[in-house]
């Protein structure tokens, strides 16, 4: 049997609306096989059972509770067949990790897919991402947060001079937005997978909760010998954090990914007076972050 082109898994939380348009672009697309799997972090909204109503041929799965972001994204994925110890031979060529409060241009999929096709050793591509004020969502595209890079984006050295390749590589901000690029990392808004990428890496990585996850894989994709490209052919209008303003948690796990992150891949190799410094500065702000929080609500 022929495979799918793409398995689709959307990761929802209290966005129903969104989540309807959503659904609406995605199922409208052309030129493209799908599967869509809308992964439910327990609503309170009614996303779930709109889900099951308006688009019966989109599989749902209900969590009891908010598992995150990584987590819920694995259980869409071994739906379809990706596995912690392989992938099925009928799987989709292609996952697609795809935000809810996103939305598609009818012929999207089918031009991602094709890029992603004429260059066998990619194994993520991801397109240009606006918001609704038109301007570019910056995460779309970057550099993984090396404490080099992370030290220049939080002392304000890539605002400073957002055109230099030195400084401003957090968001690659010196780089034109229309030109496609290799880059280390697309954003999980928006990632379309290879199934062999993920047959080599894994799935996620679901000890993160939310943000880094998408670094993550991208960092253990590349590791594998595959490419990551941001491919500008394509534009997607992502309204953003339509699901983390309403957890007050999401502030905190920022900072508690970030250390997860750098402890993963560049704890070993930092000198031990450096590390200490980064370890007490994630710290510092987690509890800074978390006291704003406890505060705010």
């Amino acid at each position: 049997m022929e495979s799918v082109d793409i398995g689709i898994v959307i990761v929802n939380y209290n966005t129903r609306d969104l989540l309807r348009r959503c659904l609406k672009t995605v199922l409208a697309s052309k030129g493209v096989s799908l599967r869509v799997c809308v992964v439910d972090n327990n609503s309170g909204d009614g996303s779930a059972e709109m889900v099951t109503a308006d688009f019966p041929e989109v599989a749902v799965v209900h969590n009891a509770d908010n598992v995150g972001y990584p987590a819920a994204n694995n259980q869409g994925l071994r739906l379809f067949g990706y596995n912690d110890d392989g992938v099925s031979p009928d799987a989709p060529r292609y996952a697609l990790l795809l935000n809810a409060d996103t939305e598609l241009p009818e012929d999207g999929l089918a031009s991602v897919m094709a890029f992603a096709d004429e260059r066998a050793d990619v194994g993520v591509v991801g397109p240009r991402l606006i918001r609704l004020d038109g301007s570019l969502d910056k995460a779309c595209r970057r550099s993984f947060p090396t404490p080099e890079v992370s030290f220049y984006h939080m002392i304000g050295l890539s605002k400073l001079f957002p055109k230099s390749p030195r400084f401003a590589r957090y968001n690659l901000s010196y780089l034109d937005e229309n030109e496609t690029v290799e880059v280390d990392s697309v954003v999980g808004a928006f990632m379309m997978v290879r199934r062999e990428a993920i047959r080599d890496a894994g799935l996620l990585d679901d000890s993160f909760f939310m943000y880094a996850e998408d670094l993550d894989w991208a960092y253990r994709i590349k590791q594998a010998g595959w490419r990551v490209l941001y491919y500008a052919g394509v534009t997607v209008l992502h309204v953003k954090r339509a699901s983390s303003r309403q957890n007050p948690r999401v502030r905190v796990e920022f900072w508690r990914s970030m250390e997860i992150f750098y402890r993963k891949h560049y704890a070993a190799d930092t000198p031990e007076l450096v590390h200490a410094l980064i370890v007490a500065v994630i710290r510092l702000q987690t509890r800074l972050t978390r006291w704003r929080t406890e505060l705010a609500f």
